[in-house]
Protein backbone atom coordinates (compact mmCIF):
# COMPACT_ATOMS: atom_id res chain seq x y z
CA UNK A 1 0.00 0.00 0.00
CA UNK A 2 1.48 3.15 -1.38
CA UNK A 3 1.74 6.73 1.07
CA UNK A 4 -0.93 8.10 -0.84
CA UNK A 5 -3.50 5.23 0.17
CA UNK A 6 -2.70 5.28 3.59
CA UNK A 7 -3.25 8.99 3.49
CA UNK A 8 -6.83 8.70 1.60
CA UNK A 9 -7.56 5.84 4.47
CA UNK A 10 -6.74 7.94 7.30
CA UNK A 11 -8.85 10.87 5.56
CA UNK A 12 -11.89 8.93 5.02
CA UNK A 13 -11.81 7.55 8.47
CA UNK A 14 -11.27 10.86 10.00
CA UNK A 15 -15.00 11.96 8.04
CA UNK A 16 -16.30 8.69 9.75
CA UNK A 17 -15.35 9.73 13.20
CA UNK A 18 -16.39 13.48 12.33
CA UNK A 19 -19.87 12.55 11.59
CA UNK A 20 -20.08 10.16 14.18
CA UNK A 21 -19.40 13.06 16.68
CA UNK A 22 -21.95 14.62 14.79
CA UNK A 23 -24.49 12.00 15.34
CA UNK A 24 -23.44 11.31 19.33
CA UNK A 25 -23.81 15.70 19.59
CA UNK A 26 -27.28 15.32 18.20
CA UNK A 27 -28.65 12.83 20.52
CA UNK A 28 -27.23 14.57 23.56
CA UNK A 29 -29.40 16.68 25.50
CA UNK A 30 -29.16 18.77 29.16
CA UNK A 31 -31.56 19.36 31.82
CA UNK A 32 -32.71 23.07 32.08
CA UNK A 33 -35.27 23.47 34.48
CA UNK A 34 -36.85 20.33 33.64
CA UNK A 35 -36.98 21.01 30.27
CA UNK A 36 -34.47 18.82 27.52
CA UNK A 37 -32.57 21.30 25.84
CA UNK A 38 -30.17 19.78 22.92
CA UNK A 39 -26.83 19.65 22.36
CA UNK A 40 -25.36 23.12 20.43
CA UNK A 41 -23.86 22.39 17.30
CA UNK A 42 -20.53 23.69 16.29
CA UNK A 43 -21.72 25.85 13.79
CA UNK A 44 -23.94 27.83 16.06
CA UNK A 45 -21.45 27.83 19.28
CA UNK A 46 -18.94 29.55 16.86
CA UNK A 47 -21.35 31.75 15.13
CA UNK A 48 -21.98 33.14 18.56
CA UNK A 49 -18.55 33.54 19.25
CA UNK A 50 -17.63 35.36 16.22
CA UNK A 51 -21.14 37.55 16.12
CA UNK A 52 -20.15 38.58 19.94
CA UNK A 53 -16.66 39.74 18.62
CA UNK A 54 -18.00 42.02 15.77
CA UNK A 55 -17.59 39.92 12.80
CA UNK A 56 -20.57 39.59 10.93
CA UNK A 57 -19.51 39.10 7.62
CA UNK A 58 -18.93 34.97 7.92
CA UNK A 59 -20.53 32.46 6.01
CA UNK A 60 -20.50 28.17 6.39
CA UNK A 61 -20.15 25.55 3.54
CA UNK A 62 -20.75 21.59 4.09
CA UNK A 63 -17.88 20.19 2.00
CA UNK A 64 -18.61 16.85 0.04
CA UNK A 65 -16.28 13.99 2.08
CA UNK A 66 -13.17 13.88 -0.59
CA UNK A 67 -12.88 17.60 -0.19
CA UNK A 68 -8.81 16.87 0.85
CA UNK A 69 -8.38 14.68 -2.10
CA UNK A 70 -9.61 17.34 -4.19
CA UNK A 71 -6.77 19.88 -6.32
CA UNK A 72 -7.20 23.35 -4.69
CA UNK A 73 -8.73 25.08 -7.93
CA UNK A 74 -11.37 22.61 -7.26
CA UNK A 75 -11.82 23.33 -3.13
CA UNK A 76 -11.66 26.88 -4.42
CA UNK A 77 -14.44 26.32 -6.87
CA UNK A 78 -16.54 24.45 -3.82
CA UNK A 79 -16.42 27.23 -1.83
CA UNK A 80 -16.73 29.78 -4.18
CA UNK A 81 -13.60 31.66 -3.02
CA UNK A 82 -12.36 34.19 -5.84
CA UNK A 83 -9.03 32.82 -5.88
CA UNK A 84 -6.93 29.48 -4.02
CA UNK A 85 -4.78 32.33 -2.06
CA UNK A 86 -8.14 32.48 0.01
CA UNK A 87 -8.18 28.63 1.15
CA UNK A 88 -6.52 28.85 4.59
CA UNK A 89 -5.29 26.08 7.34
CA UNK A 90 -4.85 26.83 11.41
CA UNK A 91 -2.12 24.66 12.63
CA UNK A 92 -0.96 23.85 16.30
CA UNK A 93 2.58 24.76 16.67
CA UNK A 94 4.94 24.27 19.52
CA UNK A 95 8.33 25.58 20.89
CA UNK A 96 10.51 22.65 21.34
CA UNK A 97 13.31 24.50 23.37
CA UNK A 98 10.73 26.87 25.57
CA UNK A 99 12.07 27.16 29.09
CA UNK A 100 10.97 24.66 31.32
CA UNK A 101 8.84 27.02 33.08
CA UNK A 102 7.13 27.56 29.73
CA UNK A 103 4.43 25.36 29.66
CA UNK A 104 1.26 27.08 28.81
CA UNK A 105 -0.29 29.68 26.41
CA UNK A 106 -0.81 32.27 29.11
CA UNK A 107 1.74 35.25 28.07
CA UNK A 108 0.88 35.61 24.12
CA UNK A 109 4.39 36.71 23.67
CA UNK A 110 6.58 34.28 24.94
CA UNK A 111 3.64 30.74 24.73
CA UNK A 112 4.51 27.14 24.68
CA UNK A 113 1.83 26.66 22.25
CA UNK A 114 0.77 29.10 19.27
CA UNK A 115 -1.83 28.73 16.09
CA UNK A 116 -0.84 30.14 12.84
CA UNK A 117 -2.95 30.59 10.15
CA UNK A 118 -1.71 30.27 6.61
CA UNK A 119 -2.45 29.46 3.23
CA UNK A 120 -3.00 26.16 1.72
CA UNK A 121 -0.53 27.49 -1.35
CA UNK A 122 2.49 28.69 1.36
CA UNK A 123 5.05 27.09 2.31
CA UNK A 124 5.60 27.84 6.22
CA UNK A 125 8.70 29.35 7.03
CA UNK A 126 9.39 28.84 10.72
CA UNK A 127 12.78 30.81 11.29
CA UNK A 128 10.32 33.68 10.37
CA UNK A 129 8.12 33.33 12.91
CA UNK A 130 11.14 32.12 15.59
CA UNK A 131 12.92 35.73 14.37
CA UNK A 132 9.46 37.50 15.18
CA UNK A 133 8.79 35.99 18.42
CA UNK A 134 12.57 36.85 19.68
CA UNK A 135 12.24 40.56 18.87
CA UNK A 136 8.86 40.44 20.07
CA UNK A 137 10.38 39.62 23.57
CA UNK A 138 12.58 42.74 23.04
CA UNK A 139 15.54 39.98 22.12
CA UNK A 140 15.84 39.30 26.12
CA UNK A 141 14.91 35.39 25.45
CA UNK A 142 17.75 34.15 23.78
CA UNK A 143 16.91 32.99 20.58
CA UNK A 144 17.78 29.40 20.66
CA UNK A 145 14.87 28.93 23.44
CA UNK A 146 12.69 29.22 20.00
CA UNK A 147 12.10 26.59 18.04
CA UNK A 148 8.61 26.44 16.14
CA UNK A 149 7.70 22.77 14.81
CA UNK A 150 4.10 21.54 14.17
CA UNK A 151 2.11 19.80 16.98
CA UNK A 152 1.57 16.06 17.93
CA UNK A 153 -2.22 15.50 16.84
CA UNK A 154 -3.17 14.64 20.49
CA UNK A 155 -1.78 17.82 21.76
CA UNK A 156 -3.35 19.57 18.86
CA UNK A 157 -6.77 17.54 19.62
CA UNK A 158 -6.46 18.17 23.63
CA UNK A 159 -5.81 22.32 23.58
CA UNK A 160 -8.24 23.22 20.16
CA UNK A 161 -11.04 20.54 21.05
CA UNK A 162 -10.88 19.79 17.42
CA UNK A 163 -9.54 16.58 14.68
CA UNK A 164 -7.22 16.95 12.38
CA UNK A 165 -8.77 19.18 9.36
CA UNK A 166 -11.32 20.55 11.32
CA UNK A 167 -9.04 22.57 13.14
CA UNK A 168 -9.87 26.35 13.55
CA UNK A 169 -8.64 29.62 15.69
CA UNK A 170 -11.98 30.36 16.71
CA UNK A 171 -13.50 28.33 19.85
CA UNK A 172 -10.71 26.42 20.78
CA UNK A 173 -10.67 24.61 24.04
CA UNK A 174 -7.81 26.63 25.59
CA UNK A 175 -7.21 30.25 24.67
CA UNK A 176 -3.94 29.90 22.03
CA UNK A 177 -2.34 32.89 20.93
CA UNK A 178 -2.84 33.40 16.98
CA UNK A 179 -0.36 34.11 14.15
CA UNK A 180 -1.93 34.82 11.06
CA UNK A 181 0.23 35.07 8.12
CA UNK A 182 0.94 38.70 6.82
CA UNK A 183 -0.31 37.69 2.91
CA UNK A 184 -3.58 36.97 3.83
CA UNK A 185 -4.28 40.18 5.26
CA UNK A 186 -2.96 41.58 2.00
CA UNK A 187 -5.81 39.90 -0.35
CA UNK A 188 -7.39 42.69 -2.25
CA UNK A 189 -11.07 40.36 -1.52
CA UNK A 190 -10.80 41.01 2.36
CA UNK A 191 -11.96 37.41 3.01
CA UNK A 192 -10.73 33.74 3.58
CA UNK A 193 -11.78 30.38 4.39
CA UNK A 194 -10.19 28.04 6.78
CA UNK A 195 -11.56 24.90 8.67
CA UNK A 196 -14.67 25.20 10.81
CA UNK A 197 -14.34 22.75 13.76
CA UNK A 198 -15.37 19.97 11.87
CA UNK A 199 -13.51 18.16 8.96
CA UNK A 200 -16.63 18.70 6.32
CA UNK A 201 -17.55 22.49 7.66
CA UNK A 202 -15.48 25.14 6.56
CA UNK A 203 -15.66 29.54 7.65
CA UNK A 204 -15.33 31.86 5.53
CA UNK A 205 -14.72 35.60 6.78
CA UNK A 206 -14.09 38.59 6.40
CA UNK A 207 -10.34 39.51 6.92
CA UNK A 208 -10.70 42.79 8.62
CA UNK A 209 -13.32 42.24 10.82
CA UNK A 210 -11.40 38.96 11.86
CA UNK A 211 -7.87 41.00 12.44
CA UNK A 212 -10.15 43.96 14.82
CA UNK A 213 -11.95 41.17 16.68
CA UNK A 214 -9.33 38.63 17.45
CA UNK A 215 -6.44 40.68 17.71
CA UNK A 216 -3.57 37.99 16.00
CA UNK A 217 -0.15 38.37 15.65
CA UNK A 218 0.01 39.68 12.10
CA UNK A 219 3.98 37.76 10.74
CA UNK A 220 5.16 37.53 7.63
CA UNK A 221 5.83 33.56 7.92
CA UNK A 222 5.36 32.19 4.12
Amino acid sequence: MTLADLEAKQTQLLHRIARLERLAASSISTSKGGEEVAAESTETRLSKILLSKGVNDFAWKRVPSDYYDRSLENRRQILSASRVEQLCKSIVMVNTQASEDITDCSNPKNSKYYVVVVQYMARLNAESIKNFLYALNDKKVPKKRFNMRLAPEDESLELTGFIHNAVTCIGMQTDIPVIIDEAITKLEEDYFWLGGGEVDLKLGMKTSQFLSAFKPFVVKCS
